[in-house]
């Protein structure tokens, strides 16, 4: 458990490193955004990483990376799965507010 902690904290910093370098490199990527591919949510591009067809926010490289270190996913395919009900809940919660817009 210790070096799960420990691989964890260790990758918190890596990946808030390459969030850093892409805004040091172009300060406009804190303002583009996408729709990530693992959980759903418009993000950042800042920090994002493309794994073959799947573009990932910064906080889900996270969770990729530190499921790869840790054994935990083999494929990042493996995370966009477990990712499923999470992507189509932001899905719903959208189309109720754009509704709700659209009655006002």
């Amino acid at each position: 458990m210790k070096d799960e902690l420990k691989t964890i904290k260790e990758m918190q910093k890596v990946v808030e490193q390459m969030r850093l370098d892409d805004l040091e490199e172009d300060p406009s990527l804190e303002f583009e955004m996408f729709d990530c591919d693992c959980c759903g949510e418009c993000k950042s591009l800042a920090g994002s990483i493309q794994y073959n067809d799947y573009r990932l926010c910064n906080d889900c490289v996270l969770y990729a990376e530190a499921g790869f270190e840790l054994g935990k996913i083999n494929k990042i395919e493996d995370l966009i799965d477990k990712y499923e009900d999470k992507r189509l809940q932001v899905m719903c919660d959208f189309i109720k507010q754009d509704e709700k817009n659209s009655r006002n």
